[in-house]
């Protein structure tokens, strides 16, 4: 029987690759442009929820994406959900992502996934403002300041000529450090405020990704105003029900993923009807493949909810595993 082996990459073997946001977020915007034209293969998230008291729970990610090389691409991926895993100084997220060969099953790598978690939300953030905010957008205002929140806001600050950042977070030692590190990589104004109010006081682009364990209005429909671009994804809704009422286009990232599971900022939404496939304007992936518009007026109010899809993960997995096999990092293991 022939051998069987899977490269191993571990945290620090990924970042010695160092693969640039760029990269990121041009693997990201051609994958979400392969599903708008139904070259993936994408199944909604699933859930395991264990007894620990709340602490957390698991997300179960699968997907295929058919442009990824030669023969396309399989993948998994388990990522843990734990808010209060900063008391342990570890990542809120933590991830595990295998990759297959879709024609006969073999694995052909297992990675740390927590930092391809971080960088592929902050580049689907990142692709739906090219395609959602207005481009002249000066105010970013960010709530949330684990995970994602740096991937978010630096790539927003890459695309835009941005005039000011705002963030804040519940704790204001973690969002204090999170404005410190945020200027250490950009010449944009940072500010740490104190209220979600603050960070999204006329601002264009308003991204809520908080870590609540209870729903809580941070997001409020009064602070959207004319030409705004929406961003909530956090776990637990952080958005009053009427926010929808002001939006000119909703935008989800897989409207299968938007209606499944217990989680997710607009649950409430879809679960009362007022986020529905009648009121939905597009799939991220139709708008980037041109079958359907993005923004078109400059005062247009367009709120962008994505979930995560698993075939993201899946198109960084294969940027990541190419990089490696071409330097030769990692570990190789023998599978049998």
């Amino acid at each position: 029987m022939t051998d069987i082996w899977l490269r191993f990459l571990n945290g620090a073997d990924i970042d010695a690759l160092n693969i640039t946001d760029t990269e990121v977020i041009d693997a990201v915007e051609s994958v979400v442009d392969a599903h708008g034209r139904g070259r993936t293969v994408f199944e909604p998230r699933t859930h395991l929820v264990p007894d620990n008291g709340g602490a957390g729970h698991f997300n179960i990610l699968r997907g295929h994406v058919s442009t990824l090389g030669e023969r396309g691409l399989s993948g998994v991926k388990i990522v843990g959900d734990f808010v209060p895993n900063y008391r342990y100084g570890l990542p809120s997220e933590l991830a595990m992502l295998t990759l297959l060969d879709p024609h006969t099953g073999v694995p052909r790598a297992i990675l740390d996934a927590t930092l391809i978690t971080e960088v592929r939300t902050g580049a689907m953030t990142a692709v739906g403002a090219k395609h959602l905010a207005r481009p002249d957008a000066k105010i970013l205002g960010h709530v949330g300041a684990r995970g994602t929140a740096f991937a978010n806001v630096t790539m927003l600050d890459n695309l835009f000529d941005l005039d000011e950042i705002r963030v804040t977070s519940r704790r204001p030692e973690s969002r204090e450090a999170f404005a410190a590190r945020l200027r250490e990589v950009t010449t944009t104004p940072v500010r740490a405020v104190d209220t979600a109010d603050e960070a999204y006081e006329n601002a264009d682009i308003l991204v809520e990704a908080s870590r609540l364990e209870t729903p809580q209005p941070l997001l409020r429909t009064a602070a959207v105003k004319p030409g705004a671009f929406v961003v909530p994804y956090g776990t637990i809704s952080a958005v009053e029900l009427d926010l929808l009422d002001v939006m000119d286009k909703v935008v989800v990232d897989d409207w299968r993923e938007s209606r499944s599971g217990r989680f997710g900022a607009l649950r409430a939404h879809v679960d009362t009807g007022r986020l529905s496939e009648a009121t939905l304007h597009a799939e991220l992936g139709e708008i980037v493949s041109g079958r359907k518009p993005g923004r078109e007026r400059p005062d247009e109010r367009i709120l962008f909810w994505h979930r995560g899809l698993s075939i993201l993960d899946v198109a960084l997995g294969q940027l990541i595993l190419t990089r490696a096999e071409a330097t030769d990092t990692g570990t190789m293991l023998k599978y049998r």
